[in-house]
C-alpha cells in the first residue's frame, strides 16, 4: 500500500515539476488522477525550494533581487508548466469565437499577443506583490518567510484542482492525449488536496496577531468560482492549461490579498 503510494506521489512531482523520480513513474493515467491529492503538497516543495534561493541570495541582494532570484528558480522547477498554461488560456480565449476554435488555439504551440501580455503582467505583478510581502517580514524570523513562499504556493495549486472537483473534462477527441491531465477523483483526493492545500495557510492564520487573513480565501473562492463558470460557458469545462491559468491567477491573487489585508493585521 505504502509502496503504491509513493509511486502516487512521485507521478505528482514528475508531472507538475521538473524534479527527478524514479524510473518506475510514468504517465499512467490512473496515477494522475490519484497524483490530485499531491498537487497543493507539490506547492510545498516549490515553495520551499524557491524560498532557499531567496534566502542565499538574501545574504547578497536586497529583497527586490532575491525575490526575481526566487520566482526565476519557481518557474524553473516547474518548467513554467502553469505559465504555459495561463498563456494558451489568453491566446485561446482572447483569439477564439467558438468552443472548437478557441481549444484549437490552446493547443497551438506558438504563443499570440494575448498570451504574451497576459504573462508578462503576471509575473509583473506577482514579482511586486511578493518582493512587498517579503519586505514586511525582513526584520523577522526565516521561517516566516518560508511559510509566505509555501502558503501561496499551496492554495494556488489548491484553487486550481477545485476545478476538477467540480467540473468535467471538456476535451473528447483523440487530441486530449497531447497533454495527460488529471480527468477523475474520489473522496481520497479531494481530502487531501485540501489537507495539504489548507494546513500552511492555517499555521500562518494561528501564527498571526489577526484573524483578518483569513479573508484570503474569499477572493481566490471568487476565482474559482468565476473562472469555472466562464471555462463551462465557453467550453463546457476545464483544460490542463485552463488549470494552469487559475493556479497562476492564484498565485497573484493571494499574494496581492496578504498585502492588502496586512494593513489590518
Amino acid at each position: 500500500m505504502w509502496k503504491d503510494e509513493i509511486r502516487v506521489f512521485f507521478t505528482a512531482l514528475m508531472f507538475y515539476t521538473r524534479i527527478p523520480c524514479p524510473k518506475n513513474t510514468d504517465h499512467s493515467p490512473e496515477y494522475i488522477n490519484r497524483a490530485t491529492r499531491y498537487f497543493p503538497l507539490i506547492g510545498w516543495i516549490v515553495g520551499a525550494i524557491s524560498f532557499a534561493f531567496y534566502y542565499g541570495a538574501s545574504h547578497l541582494f536586497d529583497t527586490t533581487i532575491s525575490t526575481a532570484i526566487a520566482l526565476v528558480v519557481g518557474v524553473l522547477v516547474t518548467g513554467a508548466f502553469h505559465e504555459d498554461g495561463l498563456a494558451d488560456v489568453f491566446d485561446g480565449f482572447g483569439g477564439g469565437w467558438t468552443k472548437q476554435n478557441i481549444l484549437d488555439i490552446m493547443k497551438d504551440s506558438r504563443v499570440g499577443a494575448f498570451g504574451l501580455i497576459a504573462t508578462v503582467f503576471l509575473l509583473l505583478i506577482k514579482f511586486l506583490a511578493l518582493s512587498q510581502v517579503l519586505h514586511q517580514f525582513d526584520n523577522a524570523e526565516w521561517y516566516w518567510s518560508l511559510l509566505i513562499f509555501i502558503v501561496y504556493h499551496s492554495l494556488a495549486r489548491l484553487t486550481a484542482v477545485c476545478i476538477v472537483f467540480t467540473s468535467e473534462y471538456s476535451r473528447e477527441d483523440a487530441s486530449s492525449k497531447a497533454k495527460p491531465i488529471a480527468k477523475g477523483y474520489g473522496a481520497p483526493e479531494v481530502v487531501g488536496a485540501f489537507v495539504f492545500g489548507l494546513i500552511p495557510f492555517l499555521l500562518f492564520a494561528v501564527l498571526l496577531p489577526s484573524p483578518v487573513v483569513l479573508f484570503v480565501l474569499a477572493p481566490i473562492f471568487l476565482l474559482y468560482w468565476r473562472s469555472k463558470n466562464y471555462f463551462e460557458k465557453w467550453i463546457d469545462g476545464y483544460t490542463g492549461d485552463c488549470l494552469g491559468a487559475v493556479e497562476q491567477m492564484a498565485e497573484m491573487i493571494v499574494l496581492l490579498s496578504i498585502l492588502a489585508l496586512w494593513k489590518f493585521i
